[in-house]
């Protein structure tokens, strides 16, 4: 059964049809501004772990999974930590038919660029995410870098933005930096430190989470990891999807 719990936003199916990517594309659209717009997506099980054996899928669903592409379809940019990069292996974001007029109206590419965040650039840029995208890949780092690893970057064709001092990115200028390149409409999937940073910097506008009807005990990390906040940051939910038990919800800075 699908069923939307209406708080403020347009149903993608009210009785128990299909939900088309136009539909969930509606109501799923960004709000219409001059500036950035940064939204998060994120699974939970019901016992707060954001991953099983290091990976996010095996507590997803193919309905979320279907929000997932509809969130990259209507994204200018994908940000992405080094380490989330690394553990779900990262492919190059593709165009899909589906979402081609939607993107062209608004201005877009054919597919969202992919925004790797990484201090230390620790990353294989010999793997198609960086040699072969359909938009460039932008890697984030800080101006403190090894040398050697931003021309390896470079050479193998990504766009290097400094976003910080040091070996660290800051949350508040990447967005600034992306903002700046023409990227209002940034997604981040995680992994969880750096949304912990993002939610930190206060720069985090809208939380998109799928709340999995699984526990999985153990350790597992949380949606946002890292220092705590000196007081905690105030969303709104906005709206609620059910589908078998999964919740599809999106909160909104208060």
């Amino acid at each position: 059964m699908r069923r939307l719990f209406p708080v403020t936003d347009p149903t993608p199916a009210d009785d128990g049809g299909e939900w088309s990517p136009d539909a969930l594309a509606d109501a799923y659209a960004y709000p219409e501004q001059d500036g950035p717009w940064l939204r998060a997506n994120m699974v939970s099980t019901l016992d707060g772990a954001a991953q099983h054996d290091g990976r996010s899928q095996p507590i997803s669903c193919e309905s979320d999974m279907r929000i997932f592409g509809t969130l990259r379809g209507l994204a200018d940019v994908v940000l992405a930590g080094a380490e989330t990069v690394r553990l779900e292996g990262y492919r190059p974001a593709r165009a899909r038919e589906v979402f081609a007029a939607r993107r062209a109206a608004a201005g877009q590419g054919p597919a969202p660029a992919i925004a790797v965040v990484s201090g230390s650039l620790d990353l294989d840029f010999s793997l198609p995410l960086f040699t072969r995208p359909l938009v460039p890949t932008l890697v984030l780092t800080g101006a403190g870098a090894p040398p050697g690893r931003i021309e390896e970057a470079r050479r193998a064709g990504a766009e290097v933005v400094v976003a910080g001092e040091g070996s660290r990115v800051d949350p508040a200028r990447a967005v600034r930096e992306l903002a700046d390149r023409g990227f209002k409409r940034l997604l981040t999937e995680g992994g969880p430190r750096m949304l912990g940073q993002f939610v930190a910097a206060g720069v985090l506008d809208e939380l998109c989470l799928t709340l999995s009807p699984m526990m999985t005990a153990g350790d597992a990390q949380r949606i946002a990891g890292g220092p705590s906040v000196a007081l905690p940051k105030r969303f709104a939910l906005t709206s609620m999807l059910e589908e078998a038990g999964f919740l599809f919800t999106r909160y909104r800075r208060s």
